[in-house]
């Protein structure tokens, strides 16, 4: 495993970082975003550059998100300003609106903030290109899991509703310093334009999904009770004794538009 040098630059607890140092998985994921010239691009959370350097050698201009000064001070030594243009401050609040159309988003993501991040960019899908970050490879599993799989969760769905994804590959612990306890994975997440499953009130879907899912052992009838009668989850033909792991994204959404019109 070729790896880069490691930095004298501490890694902060706080903001979660783990710095990618294996040369053969940056490369990997480079390969898989192909970059070219005009792109839009945004970096999140670019740190000691492992991605940054090759994504410039590749793009006009690149946009990062950073909230570590040090790291930004290093990234303003190492690489021209007129081409790395830094946003500093919280991703987490950051307003992807102000990057423009045909976004494309990539960067090793801080694992303690992933899940909020991801339901972050689902508020600009329509903004979006496209996306390939890496995460902790449970959380990669519980996006692209299936209806019926233990791994189904209130993510898959909201997420599934708005993204095409794939998880590309597996990356170890060791591919990172510090090295983080537990396994990462490659995902893509492309926006779905149209929506296959347009909701009638997006709200209300997500309210329905939030409660369904809040008591994983139990039926709907039980979780979505106040919500949807068993005989109006009967006329959409849904068992009100099944659980909401077992239903499929389109089974939410006619469920969700069947109380938004009751409402």
């Amino acid at each position: 495993m070729s790896t880069r040098k490691v930095s004298s630059h501490i890694p902060r607890k706080r903001f979660g970082q783990n710095f990618l140092i294996d040369e053969g998985v940056i490369d990997g994921i480079i390969a898989a975003i192909a970059p070219q010239p005009d792109d839009n691009f945004v970096e999140i959370g670019p740190g000691l550059g492992a991605l940054t350097a090759p994504l410039l050698a590749r793009l006009k201009r690149l946009q990062v998100i950073e909230i570590d000064r040090d790291l930004i001070s290093r990234l303003r030594e190492t690489h021209p300003r007129d081409r790395l243009l830094i946003h500093e401050g919280d991703v987490l609040k950051f307003d992807f609106s102000t990057l423009g159309a045909g976004l494309r988003i990539a960067g090793n993501l801080p694992y303690n903030i992933s899940t909020p991040l991801l339901f972050r960019f689902a508020e600009f899908a329509g903004r979006i290109r496209d996306i390939h970050v890496m995460l902790q490879r449970e959380v990669v599993e519980r996006m692209v899991a299936l209806p019926g799989d233990s791994e189904f969760s209130r993510m898959s769905v909201m997420l599934q509703y708005r993204f095409d994804m794939q998880m590309l590959y597996e990356v170890p612990p060791g591919a990172f310093d510090p090295a983080p306890k537990v396994d990462s994975a490659i995902v893509r997440l492309i926006p779905l334009s149209p929506l296959p499953w347009p909701a009638r009130d997006e709200p209300v879907f997500a309210a329905v999904v939030t409660r369904a899912f809040a008591q994983r052992r139990k039926t709907l009838r039980n979780t979505l009770k106040g919500m949807a009668s068993p005989d109006q989850l009967a006329a959409l033909g849904i068992d009100a004794g099944a659980r909401a792991q077992e239903l499929s994204v389109a089974d939410f959404v006619r469920i969700a538009d069947a109380v938004a019109t009751d409402a």
